[in-house]
């Protein structure tokens, strides 16, 4: 498609959720390409008509909506009962997954209400209780490959903090702080510290795209490329709204850290993150725990220089070694940022064209023709590919580059790539401004592999050892090669843990494709499990299987977590199953996914408790 006939993508002027006036033309190109490879339309009628939560009636469900929007803004409150648009990245739905790996009804939301306070959030709770209506908050919904905007439980009314919840409510440059609410992306974040005239004084850290939130990236604990890499390590205090209503009728809200001290507590909120008493931020990462709705984080001081640098390895054998080789290097800091090693695959996929450009053959894309189609790029033959930064003053990176350039020559046939050989438009670039705290748009174009292009990732945690990275390479590659499709990795080193990513891409029209790809995951997330290997997040789908494999001393974590649940959230209103952990009232009713199931909801749930509070 044209880019002149393409809709026009939203700005950061126009819209919290709008891509920088900087990148519009590169969104304009990545959308077109996009578009190319659509085969259907972007609108899909829902042929089940609303999708009301089980529980209620549909007449109970409509009178409760229209109570709702008579409090809290019925321009708030929108019912999901026609149809759902898909969109793409700078336009996703905020009813479903845009991404789909069942069925795009299965995953889908009954409404969508837009809070604009604490004191609406507040109502919601309230309201949820009342009506027994599962709430599922999104702070942005940009979370695709693991569901993107999608409520685990069919007809559950989707929460959107971020359209009227998206102010920047404070950047310390004294303390190199910030306070954001959930609506607030990368984008916005680093376009505002541009605006005041701090670029050159502190950075962000920023996800492979900006477009997420700040708040919900972190939340579910995502990583960047700069020595700020580890989000939730970063953050300090959070404020939080809490799904269970007291006696008295009011819904508890509580901040953590120093943020829980009644007078002068925002003074510290966002320097020392763990207050007094029990450190509780962790219960509401990857949880339904409760709905955060400010969040405290640290900004990286501008290092005073830095240096992107790209080395190719030869063959798929010099894995193990090289891990081995970036193991002591990324403890000592001498690499300083999250290793970013990619198969030669996915470098040749990120330059955004579909796969029949380079083969047309079924099941995965042989070997040599991925080294010949190779040859043609400024990258050249190889099968590995890493991405690093130096930081610092010129003299200090010339120190760390040369350790770094010894080492890595220990590699037969390892080669540095000189970024002078490298056109504008190289994925290089686009990494070098991710490491460099400048939020991008390209990592995504690798989507377009094939027509009306979904993913889906395996992610396992492991140790930094060359043993551990061959032993999960070559499961992959097995259950790959079973399934037909492409294997596309790459291992991603924190300080003393690595991450495998490994996107699946599949057409998401194509059902058969859909099912290989989810058990091929499927199959992965098992196999890894068995060798000690645990996934780190996972999509929807995949949760309670993923829950599953965390099971020492009889499901001990589990039976935790349910407690915690059954405390917080007794009527179970809150985001039920996601991460696995479901309220009492769903549980041992047949919501589980595990593989092979044709819908995703069980046998309807059971009665409030009756010690609850409405």
């Amino acid at each position: 498609m044209s880019p002149k006939n393409l809709p026009l993508t939203p700005t950061l002027s126009t819209a919290h959720s709008g891509i920088p006036e900087r990148l519009l033309s590169k969104a304009t190109h990545a959308k077109a390409l996009i578009y190319d490879g659509k085969t259907v339309s972007d609108t899909v009628p829902l042929s089940r008509g609303l999708p009301v939560p089980q529980g209620i009636s549909k007449k109970a469900f409509l009178a409760a909506i229209d109570e709702l929007g008579a409090v809290l803004g019925a321009q708030h409150v929108q019912l999901n009962d026609t149809e759902v648009k898909n969109g793409w990245y700078m336009e996703h739905p905020n009813t479903h997954d845009m991404m789909p790996l069942l069925d795009t009804e299965e995953f889908v939301a009954s409404a969508v209400v837009y809070p604009g306070s604490v004191e609406d959030v507040k109502l919601l709770v309230r309201w949820a209780n009342k009506h027994l209506v599962p709430l599922f908050p999104i702070s942005m919904g940009r979370n695709l490959g693991y569901g993107g905007s999608a409520p685990r439980v069919r007809g559950s009314v989707t929460v959107d903090l971020g359209r009227r919840m998206n102010r920047i409510l404070d950047i310390n440059e004294a303390d190199y702080t910030c306070l954001v609410e959930p609506g607030v992306t990368f984008y916005a974040l680093h376009e505002e510290i541009v605006k005041r005239g701090l670029a050159d004084k502190m950075w962000i850290d920023t996800p492979d795209l900006g477009g997420g939130s700040v708040v919900g990236n972190t939340l579910d604990r995502g990583v960047g490329y700069t020595p700020y890499g580890d989000h939730w390590a970063c953050h300090s205090g959070l404020e939080v709204v809490l799904p269970k209503v007291g006696e008295d009728g009011e819904v508890p809200v509580v901040r953590t850290g120093m943020g829980a001290l009644g007078v002068g507590g925002e003074n510290t909120w966002q320097c020392f993150p763990y207050g007094f008493g029990p450190y509780s931020d962790g219960i509401f990462s990857q949880s339904n725990f409760g709905i955060v709705t400010k969040m405290g984080m640290t900004l990286m001081p501008n290092p005073g220089g830095y240096e992107s640098f790209m080395y190719t390895f030869p063959d798929e054998s010099c894995l193990a070694p090289l891990i081995e080789i970036i193991r002591p290097l990324r403890i000592s800091n001498i690499l300083e940022n999250v290793a970013q090693l990619r198969h030669g695959l996915q470098t040749l996929s990120v330059k955004g064209h579909p796969r029949t450009k380079y083969y047309s053959g079924g099941g995965p894309m042989p070997e040599d023709v991925v080294r010949k189609h190779l040859r043609e790029t400024a990258t050249g033959e190889c099968a590995w590919v890493y991405y690093g930064m130096s930081y610092g003053p010129a003299h200090i990176r010339a120190h760390k580059l040369a350790i770094i350039d010894a080492e890595f020559r220990k590699i037969p046939g390892c080669k540095k790539i000189d970024p002078k050989t490298l056109p504008a438009d190289e994925y290089f670039w686009s990494r070098d401004k991710v490491a460099s705290g400048t939020p991008d748009l390209e990592e995504l174009k690798w989507v377009n592999w094939m027509p009306n292009g979904a993913h889906i990732a395996f992610s396992p945690v492991s140790p930094i050892r060359g043993e551990d990275a061959m032993k999960l390479w070559e499961l992959a590659r097995k259950r790959h090669d079973e399934a037909g499709l492409d294997l596309m990795p790459a291992f991603c080193v924190g300080l003393r843990e690595m991450h495998l990513i490994i996107e699946i891409v599949y057409d998401a029209t194509d059902v058969d494709m859909r099912r290989r790809a989810e058990k091929c995951l499927r199959d992965m997330i098992d196999d890894a499990a068995a060798l000690g290997y645990g996934e780190y997040r996972t999509h929807l789908a995949l949760m309670d299987q993923v829950a599953g494999t965390y099971n020492w001393n009889d499901n001990a974590l589990m039976k935790f977590n349910n407690m915690l649940k059954d405390t917080l959230d007794p009527n179970g209103i809150l985001a039920p199953g996601r991460c696995g952990i479901w309220p009492k009232r769903y549980r041992g009713r047949g919501w589980e996914l595990k593989g092979g199931e044709t819908s995703s909801e069980g046998s309807g749930v059971a009665p409030a408790a009756a010690d609850s509070k409405i």
